[in-house]
């Protein structure tokens, strides 16, 4: 195999690469391992079902039967697990769990779920066909390279027991090791036989399981809308916080400092005349209020800023800018206005990737570029600095990439030692 040769990744992709050569892979003993087993597998599988179907039956007459045709009906579900983890042999990606999470679930909650699920009674089929169709290929096979095996090896078999004369088979003596030759050869060509055997077995198996065992959309359709509300929800109740938090610090602590900064005022006017440490004290009382004031207004700007809902994303993108410490260049060209969630999201990690070129990246010059491009805005931050950022190390940029997944979207950073460092964020415009 050739550097650039891609190694195949299953037994379809071997088969179809290399025909001839197949028999010679590493496929080869993987199928019959896989084969071997469920040659084991199938027939206690098989004895476990019929016991619990005989007892289930004969003490359903009697009312106790119920548990026990229970645990027939779930049966299926560890012979799944059990048949996923024999085909990591043969298969580099096994079906799934196509069963629904149930944290903190009761065990009666999770016996009517899986009961309820279309996906337990096709892992019930499939245990069946396990147990009886296919245990019975699989020992079929197992049977016909075990005789080709003992064929391959008759001559050594001969010249060890006896070497005159060995009955091989039924009605033929053999005299001497050289005369058991036709069956060495008869056992290489039923070797090559279960090599290609064993091999389309193998792939009917996996197309039965992963049709059998796999999710399918049914199953996965009412996760999937759960999933998309709970996410819409959580959006939802994070922006209801933090318009919440932005109300209250606005109408009640914002208007407090005013009044106090204002009752100060009226104090040092009252002062004015007056030498003394208590007109010091409020002028210092004063400032100070002053001070916290300014504090608080940057604090409810940076929780959501007012520019951002009048004017937009650029708008807000902009001003920041205009503020910043570092020379930053910005380019967003947008045709409309974007979802309040899409623009929210924008908006903060521009402002992180701003904070953060300006506090570790020692960066004289940074863009702003954003753009729509198939419906998704499309928004990146570069800077020249000395590169090496490390996302993981802060709780910033983590924050933000659990925020853009929420809108199903992606948050990649490129930092080479040296730089520069780009920022690219990719939200869908839907906004859910």
């Amino acid at each position: 195999m050739t550097d650039g040769e891609r190694r195949p990744t299953s037994v379809r992709e071997a088969l179809r690469a290399h025909p001839l050569r197949f028999p010679f892979t590493r496929w080869v003993p993987r199928c019959w391992a896989y084969l071997l087993g469920g040659a084991l597998f199938g027939p206690v599988l098989l004895v476990v079902l019929a016991v619990l179907l005989v007892i289930g039956a004969g003490l359903s007459v009697v009312g106790v039967g119920l548990p026990v045709l229970l645990a027939l009906a779930l049966a299926g579900i560890p012979a799944a697990g059990v048949a996923r983890w024999r085909l990591r042999l043969v298969e580099p990606v096994p079906p799934p769990d196509p069963h629904r999470s149930l944290p903190g679930a009761g065990r009666r909650a999770r016996v009517r779920t899986r009961l309820r699920e279309r996906a337990t009674w096709r892992e019930l089929a499939h245990a069946g066909l396990t147990s009886t169709v296919l245990a019975a290929a699989s020992l079929g096979f197992t049977a016909l390279l075990v005789i080709s095996g003992a064929f391959t090896v008759s001559p050594l078999v001969v010249w060890a027991l006896a070497p005159e004369t060995v009955m091989l088979v039924p009605g033929r003596a053999v005299a001497g090791p050289f005369a058991a030759l036709p069956f060495t050869a008869a056992g290489l060509a039923g070797l090559l036989l279960c090599a290609y055997a064993g091999a389309l077995l193998v792939r009917a198996e996996v197309a039965l399981a992963r049709f059998l065992l796999g999710p399918r959309e049914d199953d996965l359709g009412h996760q999937v809308l759960e999933l998309t509300r709970s996410r819409a929800r959580l959006a939802d109740a994070f922006e209801a916080e933090r318009r919440r938090i932005e109300r209250d610090l606005h109408d009640g602590a914002q208007q407090q400092l005013v009044a106090l900064s204002m009752t100060l005022g009226l104090a040092e006017y009252e002062l004015r005349d007056r030498d003394g440490r208590a007109a010091e004290l409020v002028t210092r009382a004063r400032g100070e209020a002053r001070q916290a004031l300014e504090q608080l207004r940057g604090l409810v700007r940076g929780i959501h800023p007012q520019v951002l809902t009048d004017h937009g994303l650029a708008a807000a993108v902009d001003e920041v800018a205009q503020r910043h410490p570092i020379p930053v260049a910005t380019d967003i060209e947008l045709p409309e206005r974007l979802p309040a969630p899409v623009e929210t999201t924008a908006y903060f990690t521009v402002t992180e990737a701003l904070t953060n070129a300006a506090k570790h990246s020692g960066a004289t010059a940074i863009t702003v570029h954003g753009r729509l491009a198939g419906g998704r805005l499309v928004v990146q931050v570069t800077d020249d600095g000395r590169g090496g950022a490390d996302p993981a190390a802060g709780a910033g940029l983590a924050g933000l990439a659990d925020r853009v997944a929420l809108l199903r979207g992606r948050l990649m950073v490129t930092s080479p030692t040296g730089g520069p460092t780009t920022l690219r964020l990719e939200v869908p415009c839907s906004g859910s």
